[in-house]
């Protein structure tokens, strides 16, 4: 197990987008921090890095990754691990995360966030391979939950029961997707608000937020357009059970121009700000 550590709170970040560099770099937005994708700058050197390194002489950093891939049985992609702890001994993220799916198999990878089944047997082989992989990077990581479109026969728990003792267990911590959560409640029909009040408040290391295509009987997680009314409204569930809690906005298609996004952002923080202030007043 690794030594005790607090990770720290960086407050409202966006996600680092390439079409938005411009912006950045001459308006210098007032935006806490910005998390990368890990695997765009898994590269040698070039403007990539350039780039990232006047980012994070000005902000700090966080790595999201889509290609650890901690559900997959085969042994540890070592060669993607090593590439990860080089980039993250270099430009020293806050913390690094990733998501709670596998992949692909025998090298392959789909690009996708594949589901796992919640039983068990997954849960201990992902408690092992999570040590091993903290252990490897020396730092604890963060997982995130993932929108789900199916259920698998051979689950026997919920996802939040799932995600709740596999932080425990693997003594990881947590991306809470609340868009994602949202998403899955509707896709399986279950209360959202049961699945938060099921997960331990010290394991939550971070939000996500983000906007989602509703395609009538089921929804598809797309982060490609606004936050929408009852995700915000799960936010605000979520910060008065968790409270300050380091937040982002992912877009990732139809991109709008920062200053947009920052508009969502500010939204994101006044809400919070709202929920917050009255708790903070009462403990002082």
């Amino acid at each position: 197990m690794l030594e005790p550590i607090v990770y720290p709170y960086l407050g409202y970040g966006l996600g680092l987008r390439a079409c938005h560099l411009d912006y950045i770099f001459e308006h210098q937005p007032s935006v806490d921090w910005f998390e990368i994708v890990t695997e765009n700058y898994m590269v040698a050197g070039g403007r990539p890095h350039r780039d990232l390194e006047r980012i994070r002489a000005q902000y700090p950093i966080v790595f999201h990754g889509v290609s650890l891939s901690v559900g997959n049985p085969e042994p540890l992609n070592m060669e993607y691990l090593q590439q990860l702890r080089r980039l993250a001994d270099q430009f020293e993220p806050a913390w690094v995360s990733d998501h709670l799916c596998w992949t692909g198999i025998h090298g392959y990878n789909t690009h996708d966030l594949l589901p796992l089944p919640y039983n068990e047997a997954m849960l201990a082989q992902l408690v092992e391979r999570i040590g091993q992989i903290q252990d490897y990077l020396q730092r604890r990581i963060v997982l995130e939950n993932p929108s789900s479109y199916v259920c698998f026969k051979a689950s026997t728990m919920t996802e939040w029961e799932f995600l709740a003792q596999l932080s425990i267990q693997a003594d990881c911590l947590l991306l809470l997707d609340i868009n994602n959560v949202y998403v899955s409640s509707y896709n399986h029909q279950f209360d959202p608000n049961e699945y938060l009040n099921a997960i331990p408040l010290e394991r939550v290391q971070q939000f996500h937020l983000a906007g989602h295509n509703h395609c009538g009987d089921y929804i598809i997680d797309t982060h490609d357009s606004a936050i929408i009314d009852p995700v915000w409204q799960l936010y605000r569930d979520a910060v008065a059970r968790f409270g300050t809690v380091s937040t982002m906005i992912e877009r990732d298609a139809n991109i709008p121009p920062c200053s947009e996004l920052l508009v969502e952002l500010n939204m994101a923080k006044a809400m919070a700000t709202q929920i917050l202030t009255p708790s903070l007043a009462q403990a002082l």
